[in-house]
């Protein structure tokens, strides 16, 4: 973060969290797994296997073709359908997991697959994701396999499958395969030698057998899916661990050795609840435009988790088998200032769009970030390029939902090409939501055949400037009678971005010295994407009790103190706010912040990007009687920094869990006076406090992860007698009044 940003800020695409996220998983429409990740300048690529065959009971995998899907925005991706399909290439049985990459030497996409469950590894390669894909080595052989077909042998390990392959910065090309055990290839907890790696020629039309290395590795016992991608001067190998995990190791080569170093991923969960039917999973990991972001598969969709529609299998019958009918999602992870990766979160949002859709192109139906009611159906055939229809169910509740749409000045009609096989067939435009505001109709010409294609155009309005949600609901007296193949809208510009300012009444820099108050936090940008963010909080659920910023910052939360004070709370590590500043003149100024904490936490601040203070948070004393930490008394900390004259943007950055800020005053000078004390005492550390609940005071009762579990009167009791008389189990939980925020546990 820094001036430039700030000045320059209209340049790039700018950031609100308020026009809402994705939703994981990125289809849910067909049953997808196994995903791999690969990105360039222009869109990140998305390529999985597909469990659409397996019927409803199935009691093993059935996967027979790869999809393709890609995103220029990280929530709105565009399904080319099957690109590669075993039932229709001769000598291919099944395609199960799979790699995707960018050879930067080229310019093209390269994927590698394993013939199903152990058949040997192919390398195909294409100009684009949608193909056609061709095998370019000499005589098409195998990459690894059996007999005079493949260049080398599957090496005695145990599955010949799950390969991978990565492009180092010199243009240096790689892959990797492997799983299972086999006595001469064991997997074992701290001996883990199941995985090999080859240097691919530039040309790749071979590779040299001789370059094998065994990628050796400690940590829990591996079990497939080896995956190397690279992260400033580090190379990183993860892998499928035997108790469906993801480890990883560190190196300074692509060859390795490579060094344990952790668990980046557990068994997908949110909220302590398993989205997974706790089985296997597979993942696959790009870097896209400054995110990092790894994509993996789940059973959302079969498990119909969070109210997901739980699509029937393929055959048609309900409640298909989830351990044998995956969903695949993403979501975006970080690093750790030692290079080391931070654990991933996995939510039910998916990643935040990046920049802004442009509705003036011309789109494959499939092109959406959410959807209801529909189906779909690939017209893949060797040597052709893919494509996807869309099918309706028109008589439900049938729509795609397209995300942060730049319209301009606005949209004047809507064209779409469609094959329609009744009468009054209908394609509804509506914004904000499937029954919000309707922008136009497209009454669909019969076409006879949902193989002949009519282009259809009809007008719009209302839609102008950026507008979060726009719905295309297909209305119809029968399902199945229509079939999407693209679409587009008509009209002229784009809206410029704004740049974040300060939230004032004339935007106006906060003066410093001067006193900042923390729920005062800059104005997003309007737009969409991060480069303007002005904040950043871990979920996207609001966990205060106060109304303040709800329009523009809905996310952050927001309690209300005596005297109409807001703070904000519940702060988690990685949390951020962003403040435009301008400071008077250069020299040394001493900063204090009102603070409070249950202990462990830590700040820092800085300015323009570079770190000016870094603070520990001290600890509040217990209430008297009882083992909860009281969140209403503030303390200061402090820290003498230089700063320089003009305009900045000063960011804090929780490097700790749990905590609340109040305000940050600034005053000029090495350590001076705070002229903004608390109350009528200043302290440099939590002030000490007596609390007991004496009268009926119910209190609201959260899991320390944000999650509402119920309430709690205290009614003259300690808070931990009256969780545990009211029936909470034993741990730690926050509780909150209109006044007051502790945290409690239930131990006697």
């Amino acid at each position: 973060m820094n001036l430039f940003k700030k000045v320059l800020g209209a340049t790039f695409v700018a950031g609100l969290t308020t026009f809402g996220l994705a939703y994981n998983p990125i289809s849910t429409y067909h049953y997808l797994a196994d995903p791999a990740a690969a990105a360039d300048d222009e869109y990140f690529y998305i390529i999985t296997d597909s469990d659409d065959p397996a019927p409803y009971n199935s009691n093993g995998y059935e996967i027979k073709a790869l999809y393709g899907f890609r995103s220029k925005d990280m929530q709105n991706w565009t399904d080319f359908g099957i690109i590669y399909d075993a039932r229709q290439v001769e000598g291919v049985g099944a395609i199960w997991a799979s790699g995707i990459a960018k050879n930067p030497n080229d310019g093209r996409l390269y994927i590698v697959f394993p013939d199903g469950g152990g058949g040997g590894i192919v390398l195909i390669g294409a100009d684009s994701l949608a193909g056609p894909w061709t095998n370019p080595l000499s005589g098409g052989k195998r990459l690894i396999g059996w007999g005079g077909g493949a260049i080398s042998g599957c090496d005695n390990i145990g599955w010949c499958f799950d390969p991978a392959i990565f492009y180092d910065d010199n243009g240096d090309g790689y892959f990797t395969f492997g799983g299972g055990s086999s006595d001469q290839r064991p997997a074992r907890d701290n001996d883990n030698n199941i995985f090999n790696i080859y240097k691919l020629d530039k040309d790749m039309k071979s590779y040299n057998p001789n370059t094998k290395v065994e990628l050796k590795i400690g940590g829990p016992k591996a079990m497939e899916a080896s995956y190397i991608h690279k992260y400033k001067d580090n190379y990183y190998l993860s892998y499928s661990t035997a108790d469906l995990r993801i480890a990883y190791g560190m190196s300074k080569s692509p060859t390795g050795p490579y060094t344990y170093t952790g668990i980046f991923m557990g068994n997908p969960n949110i909220g302590g609840q398993n989205i997974n039917a706790n089985n296997n999973n597979h993942h696959g990991i790009a870097e896209f435009k400054g995110h990092w972001y790894v994509t993996y598969h789940d059973r959302r969709i079969s498990n119909g988790y969070d109210g997901l529609e739980k699509i029937p299998a393929e055959d048609g019958m309900p409640n298909p088998n989830p351990a044998y009918h995956r969903s695949v999602s993403i979501d975006e992870f970080y690093y750790n200032a030692d290079g080391t990766m931070k654990s991933l979160t996995f939510t039910k949002e998916g990643p935040e769009q990046i920049e802004n859709f442009d509705p003036y192109d011309w789109y494959p139906a499939l092109t959406s970030s959410k959807q209801r009611g529909i189906r779909s159906r690939s017209t893949w055939a060797p040597g052709r390029v893919a494509s996807s229809i869309l099918l309706p169910l028109s008589t439900k509740e049938s729509w795609i939902r397209v995300s942060g749409v730049d319209f301009g000045k606005g949209a004047t009609g809507f064209t779409v090409e469609a094959a329609s096989t009744a009468d009054n067939n209908k394609i509804e435009i509506h914004k904000g939501s499937a029954t919000g505001a309707l922008a136009g109709t497209c009454t669909l010409k019969k076409t006879g055949s949902k193989n002949t294609y009519a282009e259809n155009k009809c007008e719009v309005d209302g839609l102008s400037g950026i507008v979060d949600y726009v719905f295309m609901v297909f209305k119809g007296s029968q399902d199945s009678t229509m079939a999407i193949k693209a679409w587009g809208f008509e009209g002229s510009g784009t809206t410029p971005p704004e740049p974040q300012k300060a939230f004032n009444a004339t935007n106006t820099p906060w003066a410093i010295p001067g006193t900042i108050q923390a729920e005062d936090f800059d104005v997003p940008g309007t737009g969409r994407g991060s480069d303007l963010k002005s904040f950043y909080d871990q979920d996207s659920e609001n966990h205060g009790d106060s109304d303040y910023r709800k329009d523009d910052a809905p996310s952050v939360d927001l309690y209300k103190k005596s005297n109409n004070r807001v703070v904000v709370g519940y702060i988690q590590k990685d949390e951020w706010l962003e403040y435009t500043v301008n400071v008077a003149e250069d020299g040394d100024y001493t900063v204090f912040a009102a603070v409070a904490s249950d202990g462990g936490s830590s700040f820092s601040l800085s300015v323009d990007e570079k770190v000016i203070a870094e603070m520990d948070v001290p600890k509040a004393v217990k209430a008297e009687g009882d083992t909860a930490q009281n969140f209403d008394d503030y303390g200061k900390v402090s820290a003498n920094v230089k700063l320089t004259k003009g305009e900045h943007v000063l960011r804090f950055t929780a490097t700790g869990d749990w905590f609340d800020i109040d305000y940050i005053n600034f005053v000029k000078g090495e350590n001076a006076k705070d002229d903004n004390p608390l109350g009528d005492k200043e302290t440099s550390s939590i002030a000490s406090v007596k609390f007991n609940a004496v009268a009926t005071q119910e209190f609201k009762v959260f899991s320390l992860q944000g999650k509402l579990m119920g309430t709690v009167d205290l009614a003259g009791r300690t808070a931990g007698k009256a969780l545990r008389e009211a029936g909470y189990s034993r741990g730690a939980y926050m509780l909150r009044s209109d006044s007051k925020q502790f945290i409690a546990t239930t131990e006697k």
